[in-house]
């Protein structure tokens, strides 16, 4: 059992953990959350003993080991299956030892220990663990050097989970991981067989694999049972009640203080208003529960800009003389387009995100797109290079350069860096506002299009959610690129799979792609018929599964319906523009009045075929419910 009793931890004179107590059972898997700076990663330091607390103590098991990634990721010349086995230290020693053992007895020893601990089989179980976090067989045997930091600590994470601790922590595991690397890693956790507690703000992953959540907030812990939604559903109603509390005890205090008001100063009354005085003096104030009311996402909508945004035709793209990593790339991008980018990292999902930026150009074939496009281009780089001496309004400054300081506070102010927080030092801030920094910098000027590679990586849940809710309240395109399958499920519309050394549309859903993924990470005597209804995952292979021709259906209907709701507002929109221009527009501008119905009809049209796949997708999933 592990037990935080009264633990305090103050770091530069401020109480980051104050006298916070919890008991974690053996055996259970918790996921601890909180608000970006709350404390989540001084509390995992304190676990491991790398900080000492000021007050209070933490008790665990006295042989238990504890397994944490290292802040360093592994360098040198060893490859990452060797990382991997090494992290078995006593495998390690026992094999050292059998080399220079003349021993017979000690050898026997040696030998049925190596048995009992599963010595032999040690290469297969590493290979399968790097393999679901994405090394194929001449990765795995590549020196660590080769690799960029990102595969690195992926390399760490994989010695972690084979050394298999009693209690494993996890500092946001997934920060490093594509999608498919993220549902490995989540199955792998399901079945860990210890005390696992982990830092997440991944929704499915607290879900699905953990059955305690360990909530921290103003230095104090509190635990509840169940994932994520059941602690949100505990939550809310928590601060229901506490809400109904302090408003019965505002009531109560106003009369109080009216009565003490009314009767001090009358002989009769004076000593009933002194008491009352006192019973109001020893009321503790019922605090509600405390909110971030500077967390914010504001995306500044662009002016209009006619659809096709963007037109690819037999396009390959790459990096210097080396061959291209993307080939024959056929497709548009619309103007209220939301893509989600899926496939494997290092298949090339970055470099279609660069060559939609403009970072890139074809090496063959078309990108069209208009002179007055403006690209809004998200990477992590933006976030970790950032100026520490800097503040805010210093960067937005320059980046606004002449801009007056009403429209440079105004932008900031859109993700809430208002009044003091405007002129905060970089490097005072959290990762979750140096995130919202960098996305007010890269839509300063209204981008017609966001490109987002990665943005939730230092958001905790609740920044997660008001960005996906900024994001569909945006009213350009968007094109996403995340190991966060709510974000994308919530967000994106279309998806395009980057696999093969091309990419395409996926015809599937998110769900039908995370099955594919799921069946694939499967070792192949498990494997059965794919869930995900016979799907490869271009999605062009034939449906053979009841509920997953019923779930490609939905995702059908479901698309068509958000695009047939885009197009009539989009219509309503230029309806009322063709009407201002009647009324004013007509005689002063004829040439923009007709530009206006061209782009109507173009958009009628659309709708009346979003409106006809909508028929047919609703009748098509009629046919299959009805058998």
């Amino acid at each position: 059992m592990l037990t935080i009793d009264g633990v305090t931890v103050r770091l530069g004179g401020r109480a980051i953990l104050e006298r916070a107590s919890a008991t974690v059972p053996v055996g259970a898997r918790v996921g601890l959350i909180g608000r970006n700076g709350a404390g989540k990663s001084t509390l995992m330091k304190a676990l491991i003993g790398e900080i000492e607390p000021d007050d209070g103590e933490i008790s665990k098991p006295s042989r238990a080991r504890i397994g944490y990634i290292a802040q360093e990721a592994p360098n040198g010349s060893m490859t990452p299956e060797e990382v991997v086995l090494a992290s078995a230290t006593e495998r390690a020693q026992l094999l050292a030892e059998l080399e220079t053992c003349t021993d017979m007895d000690r050898m026997g020893d040696v030998h049925d220990r190596l048995l009992a601990i599963d010595a032999y089989s040690a290469p297969a179980r590493a290979a399968k663990i790097l393999n679901g976090l994405g090394f194929d067989e001449e990765m795995q045997q590549r020196p660590v050097d080769s690799f960029s930091g990102g595969w690195k600590m992926r390399i760490a994470l994989g010695a972690l989970l084979f050394s298999e601790p009693d209690i494993l922590l996890l500092d946001e595991p997934s920060n490093h991981l594509d999608l498919e690397a993220t549902l490995w890693l989540e199955n792998f956790l399901k079945s860990y067989p210890a005390t696992l507690v982990v830092i997440s703000h991944e929704r499915d992953l607290l879900n699905k694999v953990v059955d305690h959540i360990l909530h921290l907030q103003g230095g104090q812990l509190t635990l509840y049972a169940g994932g994520y939604d059941a602690f949100e559903k505990q939550r809310a109603e928590r601060a229901a009640q506490l809400a109904a509390a302090k408003a019965s005890q505002d009531a109560q205090r106003a009369k109080l203080q009216e009565y003490v008001a009314r009767n001090s100063a009358r002989a009769s009354t004076a000593k009933q208003a002194q008491s009352r005085a006192k019973m109001l003096a020893r009321m503790q104030p019922i605090a509600a529960l405390i909110e971030d009311p500077s967390l914010s996402f504001d995306f500044p909508n662009p002016e209009e800009l006619r659809s096709p945004m963007i037109t690819i035709e037999q396009a390959a793209v790459g990096y210097g003389e080396t061959p291209p990593i993307l080939r024959r790339l056929n497709f548009r991008i619309e103007a209220d387009d939301r893509i989600a980018l899926l496939g494997r990292n290092g298949n090339g999902k970055t470099t279609l995100a660069r060559l939609l930026a403009s970072q890139l150009t074809a090496a063959e074939g078309e990108v069209n797109a208009p002179g007055r496009l403006k690209v809004g281009y998200f990477t992590q780089y933006q976030v970790e290079e950032l100026a520490g001496e800097d503040t805010p309004l210093d960067l937005m400054n320059r980046a606004m350069d002449g801009a007056a300081q009403a429209a440079v506070r105004a932008q900031l102010g859109r993700f809430g860096f208002s009044g003091p927080r405007a002129q905060t030092r970089v490097d005072k801030l959290s990762g979750g506002e140096r995130a919202r920094l960098a996305l007010a910098l890269i839509t300063r000027d209204a981008p017609h299009l966001l490109i987002l590679d990665e943005p939730t990586n230092h958001l905790d849940v609740d920044a997660r959610e008001a960005l996906i809710q900024a994001l569909n309240d945006y009213s350009g395109a968007v094109i996403l690129i995340s190991h966060d399958r709510h974000m994308v499920e919530l967000t994106a519309d279309r998806l395009i799979l980057v696999d093969g050394g091309t990419a395409r549309e996926y015809a599937g859903s998110v769900q039908d792609y995370i099955d594919f993924i799921l069946g694939r990470n499967q070792p192949k005597k498990e494997r059965g018929p794919k869930r995900n209804g016979g799907k490869d995952p271009s999605g062009n292979a034939g449906k053979t599964n009841t509920s997953g021709q019923i779930r490609f259906a939905k995702s059908e209907l479901d698309k068509a319906e958000k695009a047939v709701t885009r197009l009539t507002a989009e219509l309503e929109k230029l309806d009322g523009l063709v009407l201002e221009h009647s009324a004013t527009g007509f005689r002063q501008d004829g040439e923009k009045m007709q530009d206006c119905l061209r782009t109507r009809a173009e958009v009628a049209d659309r709708l009346a075929e979003a409106e006809e796949a909508w028929l047919e997708a609703g009748a098509a999933l009629e046919a299959i419910e009805n058998g």
